[in-house]
């Protein structure tokens, strides 16, 4: 089998993977945007086909007809060099193009690219259609959260689906991971795909230090809300302390305390919380208190790094002690590209270990995720260091 058999079934296959997670959604749901950083669904699908239409259709594919020439303002999310783009605040003002309308999109672009890669067999086409592939796997994600947030602000806190457990258990005993002082290889390592952030394998010099091998629970983060966690100020930021007053926050995203009860909005509803399950849905600020009010901290990328081949992970995304910062020798690649991911290296926190919502084949030991400190919306907990 060509290497471009095998990276065309990856593509159908993601594809087609977006297109399942939005199964469940009526009509209605599409188009729904409740704050600046949750995209309507209808746009993750049309954005995520632009992408294969931008960066491979219009530079590669002879003759190729843009399937509308409005599409590109519509759908275009943060790319400077190629042009104007719908205001991100009003992609839930857009009630055309219809859902209708964006699944004939995303045929059409399938059935091009199709097209595409049986006519031509260049090194640097396979490279960007990866890219589009994993980028659409990014969206995946995203539109998990953004429709739990949708529906999980909705007033009849409505299920999603049955289909996505949200909150498994880490059974094993909680240990402390001891890590020997010294220098350790960071950075990907390897032949395989990843994002240019990850590049410029380099030593960092560590300190001794322990990291758990167990994520916070609910359970323990209950306990810190009970013994005053959100009104401890000294355990708290300064910014994350203003953060809490400013918006009345007293509880992860999603908690609901019912008659002295914690629950949750889940896929499935509104359910009670386990107590044993992983915390999820708090912010960098939150876990940083949380970690000051163990006498603990947070680790850092590298120490996670350095790590992670002694616990399991991938169920939450877990806030780190570091800026979002590049590599040594770090280069942004020429052009739209370019600005993936270079251009948001500043007020930013790195994430590390991948979520339940994260697509298969799109996470490993060196991938950074990053977000701005008071987000909280993806599935995001902790891991305590000391």
């Amino acid at each position: 089998m060509m290497l471009t058999d095998t990276l065309l079934d990856f593509f159908v296959e993601t594809r087609q993977h977006t297109e399942t997670i939005c199964q469940p959604l009526e009509i209605e749901d599409y188009v729904v945007q409740p704050v600046v950083d949750v995209s309507p669904p209808k746009w993750h699908l049309g954005h995520t086909t632009w992408f294969f239409e931008e960066f491979l259709l219009k530079p590669y594919a002879k003759d190729y007809r843009l399937f509308d020439e409005h599409f590109a303002f519509v759908f275009n999310s943060y790319y400077e060099s190629v042009g104007k783009r719908v205001v991100r605040t009003d992609r839930g003002n857009m009630s055309r193009p219809s859902v209708k309308k964006v699944y004939a999109y995303r045929s059409y672009v399938n059935e091009a690219i199709r097209a595409l890669f049986s006519a031509v067999q260049a090194k640097e086409l396979h490279q960007i259609l990866e890219i589009g592939i994993h980028h659409e796997k990014q969206h995946q994600e995203l539109l998990l959260t953004d429709i739990k947030y949708i529906l999980g602000n909705n007033p009849l806190l409505p299920a999603y689906t049955p289909d996505f457990l949200e909150h498994p258990t880490e059974s094993h005993e909680q240990l402390w991971i001891s890590m020997e002082e010294g220098l350790y290889g960071v950075g990907y390592l390897g032949d395989g795909f990843c994002y240019d952030n990850e590049l410029g394998r380099h030593q960092v010099y560590l300190n001794g230090y322990s990291i758990s091998n167990k994520l916070v629970t609910n359970g323990e983060f209950m306990a810190f809300i009970e013994n005053g966690g959100y009104t401890t100020h000294g355990y708290w930021h300064a910014e994350g302390w203003d953060w809490v007053r400013q918006n009345q926050i007293s509880a992860p995203m999603y908690w609901h305390s019912i008659d002295g009860e914690w629950f949750h909005y889940t896929a499935l509803g509104l359910q009670k919380i386990d107590p044993n399950t992983p915390v999820a849905h708090i912010s960098y600020f939150e876990a940083f208190a949380y970690a000051q009010s163990k006498g603990l901290r947070l680790p850092t990328e590298f120490e996670w790094e350095a790590a992670q081949s002694h616990f399991p992970w991938g169920n939450r995304w877990e806030w780190t002690e570091s800026a979002y910062l590049p590599y040594p020798n770090y280069r942004k690649a020429d052009g739209a590209l370019g600005e993936y991911n270079g251009k948001f290296m500043v007020n930013q926190k790195v994430l590390r270990g991948g979520s339940v919502a994260t697509s298969s084949q799109h996470t490993r030991p060196t991938y950074r995720n990053f977000f701005q400190t008071h987000l909280r919306w993806q599935f995001t907990g902790l891991r305590l260091a000391k």
